[in-house]
């Protein structure tokens, strides 16, 4: 506790770094699947690829990506670019099978009798589809959002800024406290992100409260 209250401007920093990389991959990463979800949902036939080729991108080693996407983009290795983009690919590839279900869930009667009242394509998958679709669909955002959340922590090893860095200082100069405070930092984090999201879904899908 006594290391934590004397560095805490330091954690202070290291916690808003980590949010300013994790929070645009967590947003990138809903907004790219999102019509990504909604092709594998509307056309049976690109499922499998879909959702097969996003999932493939998770099977990537998170260092190994960190080191070739700067080779790749002509980015520095320190860049958080680098990272938000990395997290943007991690996060798609759980999305967009999300998406695709909660999509898929969506009851077809409802969409139907949308159709038969006049509905446009546009105008049923805003008003009808993704509305319904949402409680899947945050239950998919939350899952990235703590993934995303406890990835960044990798770039650490990279030089760049966030929770981790406290693990791999406090590892190196064998200071215990710094590297718990960097865990029990990033899990606490975690938590409050996957709370806001809970939040804001009670806001935005009232019909679904009686049921939580």
């Amino acid at each position: 506790m006594t290391w934590l209250i004397n560095n805490w401007p330091a954690v202070w920093q290291a916690l808003w770094s980590h949010l300013t990389l994790a929070v645009p991959a967590i947003v990138l990463s809903f907004v790219l699947s999102l019509p990504l979800g909604w092709l594998a949902y509307r056309y049976h036939w690109s499922r499998f690829v879909l959702v097969t080729g996003s999932s493939l991108i998770y099977a990537i080693p998170s260092l190994p990506l960190l080191i070739v996407l700067p080779v790749i983009m002509g980015t520095s290795v320190r860049s958080p670019v680098n990272v938000v983009v990395a997290l943007t690919g991690y996060g798609i590839a759980l999305m967009v099978r999300s998406a695709a279900d909660a999509l898929e869930a969506v009851n077809t009667n409802t969409v139907t009798s949308a159709t038969a009242l006049g509905y446009s394509a546009v105008r049923k998958f805003f008003a009808v589809e993704l509305p319904l679709a949402g409680p899947g669909l945050l239950a998919g955002l939350r899952v990235v959002a703590v993934s995303t959340v406890a990835l960044v922590t990798v770039s650490a090893v990279l030089g760049i800024p966030s929770l981790g860095t406290l693990f791999t200082d406090g590892f190196q100069r064998g200071i215990i406290a710094e590297i718990v405070t960097g865990i029990v930092g990033t899990a606490l984090l975690a938590v409050l992100v996957d709370r806001i999201l809970v939040s804001i879904g009670w806001l935005l899908l009232p019909w679904t409260r009686s049921r939580s």
